[in-house]
């Protein structure tokens, strides 16, 4: 079942929640760095859990992550990491806040070498979800298929974030960049 069809059949905060996300963000093109580190943490700390659970956290992670800036995780020490374990408004898994901190780093070299890592991703596009599974595993950690997969989905690099009968489909047609689309 689709995400689309899924919140259909929601009532309440619940489907209030999945559908602000969904109307507002799942599959929309992301430039900012900052942002694409965001939905990248997310998805790794999804890994194992609901995306509802994400959802509801997603005020705590902002603060916790000084809004995902990359530089500021990237440099975060030993004291950042004991704080984030104690932080009970995200998850607190050391692997996955590793990840995080050795992930920002590994976007601020790919930022060096290619401006930016909104430029890293469009470098390697289009690829299969194979082939994108391969290069995030060389360079990022935590990065398994599905992470890999939803985080790709939710910017607008593999299709099916939608279907085809979605409203909000036929919204992200008109937003796509040209890089996006493939021929």
């Amino acid at each position: 079942m689709s995400y689309c069809n899924a919140i259909k059949k929601m009532s309440g905060s619940r489907k209030e929640l999945h559908k602000a996300y969904h109307d507002k963000l799942y599959g929309f093109p992301i430039i900012d760095d900052n942002e694409l580190f965001c939905r990248l943490i997310l998805e790794i700390n999804q890994a194992g859990l609901s995306w509802e659970t994400i959802l509801k956290k997603e005020k705590g992670f902002r603060k916790a992550y000084h809004n995902f800036n990359i530089k500021k995780v990237a440099n975060y020490s030993e004291t950042d990491k004991e704080r984030l374990l104690a932080d009970a408004s995200i998850i607190r898994n050391k692997l996955k806040i590793n990840a995080a901190i050795e992930n920002a780093n590994t976007i601020l070299s790919l930022q060096k070498e290619y401006g930016s890592f909104g430029n890293w991703l469009k470098s390697h596009h289009p690829k299969t979800k194979d082939e994108w599974v391969k290069i995030f595993k060389k360079y990022f950690k935590f990065t398994g298929g599905e992470i890999v997969n939803e985080f790709l989905m939710s910017i607008g690099y593999l299709p099916s974030a939608h279907s085809i009968d979605c409203k909000i489909y036929k919204v992200i047609l008109k937003t796509k960049p040209m890089w996006l689309v493939t021929k």
